[in-house]
């Protein structure tokens, strides 16, 4: 299989990422083990995890995801697998994370309790790529790049990545990070997708010139570009058609920006690309997240092990320069669809 490297680091990935965040959740134990040893047994050698899944987050659940993951990998050769978890961002964001007592930051201190609770839950000596799941606006960046670079420094992590970030705190962050001499981020994990092109306004540029990658996190809307939520539907045991039926005003105001009147017009526009390519929608955004340049692993994510297959088809897919350019059509008839 090809592999790719991530930033200027050392590590080389799968092109495809196995995302582990409904394990505890929506997946127990058994079909979790099932998804991985599906995925490793197809050369997936990258997973990704965080201290806060499963998701929906909650107190009660917070830290199964990393026990279940630690568990499986005890069956593996530790050195054959890349493992990336997660720092809860800070509490002052869009979310209080339910850890620590809802009082997360991005500074030494929760740095320092994050990482080793991530290492005794996951039950491994050291963590390849450590990243910051959302941005701290209030803790200034050169003290969260310097408690992160301590953690490098101590043989905890091999290297550092960010989430849900922006073009200027990424180029900020590894300017401080290139002054002091500090580890930098490697990797940005953020949305990207047919539906959600945002990524290639300003982060792209940013990327490609510091030699940063991409790993897309959502590359089928959440499901949406499966087309299960097309023709009105609505199916149960789903994310967004659990959360649209439930009182979060948060989880509520997700689903409607992934399942809304132009994301659902553009993923009818897309079903039919992917008919006349002779693949399912799931293999051709899949595909697509994968056909960029500072892209280094796509992150996929599955429920049951049965739902993996069309989303690791797109390992062995090549786009046309057609597909890509109908693609593109429906974006330019349907622009930012999720805002």
């Amino acid at each position: 299989m090809e592999h790719r490297y991530v930033g200027r680091s050392g590590l080389r990935v799968s092109p495809i990422c196995m995302g582990t965040m409904s394990f505890g959740s929506w997946s127990d134990r058994n079909e979790s083990f099932k998804i991985l040893e599906t995925a490793f047994d197809r050369g997936i050698n990258f997973f990704d995890a965080a201290e806060v899944y499963p998701v929906p987050p909650s107190p009660e659940t917070v830290g199964l995801t990393e026990e279940i993951f630690g568990e499986w990998i005890k069956t593996k050769p530790r050195d054959g697998l890349i493992v990336a978890t997660k720092v809860a961002g800070a509490a002052s964001g869009w979310f209080v994370p339910p850890i620590r007592q809802g009082l997360t930051a991005i500074d030494r201190h929760h740095v320092e309790l994050a990482v080793e609770g991530s290492l005794r839950r996951l039950g491994i000596d050291y963590i390849d790529l450590y990243q910051v799941h959302w941005p701290d606006t209030v803790i200034p960046i050169d003290e969260s790049m310097e408690a992160l670079d301590r953690l490098v420094q101590a043989g905890k992590v091999r290297y550092l990545g960010t989430s849900n970030e922006n073009a200027y705190g990424l180029t900020k962050s590894n300017t401080i990070s290139d002054y002091e001499g500090w580890a930098r981020f490697e990797s940005i994990q953020n949305n990207f997708s047919l539906l959600n092109r945002r990524f290639l306004d300003e982060l792209a540029n940013v990327c490609r010139r510091e030699q940063v990658s991409l790993l897309p996190y959502s590359p089928i809307g959440g499901g949406v570009l499966s087309g299960k939520y097309n023709d009105g539907q609505l199916p149960s045991n789903t994310r967004f058609g659990d959360y649209l039926n439930e009182d979060d005003p948060r989880q509520q105001a997700i689903a409607k920006r992934f399942v809304n009147e132009g994301t659902l017009a553009s993923t009818e526009k897309y079903l039919e690309i992917a008919q006349k390519a002779g693949m399912s929608p799931v293999t051709l955004a899949t595909a697509w997240s994968m056909n960029f340049d500072f892209v280094a692993s796509t992150i996929i994510g599955a429920r049951t092990v049965d739902q993996l297959d069309e989303a690791l088809a797109a390992l062995d897919v090549t786009l046309s320069d057609e597909t890509l350019r109908e693609c593109d059509e429906v974006h330019s008839q349907i622009p930012y669809p999720m805002g």
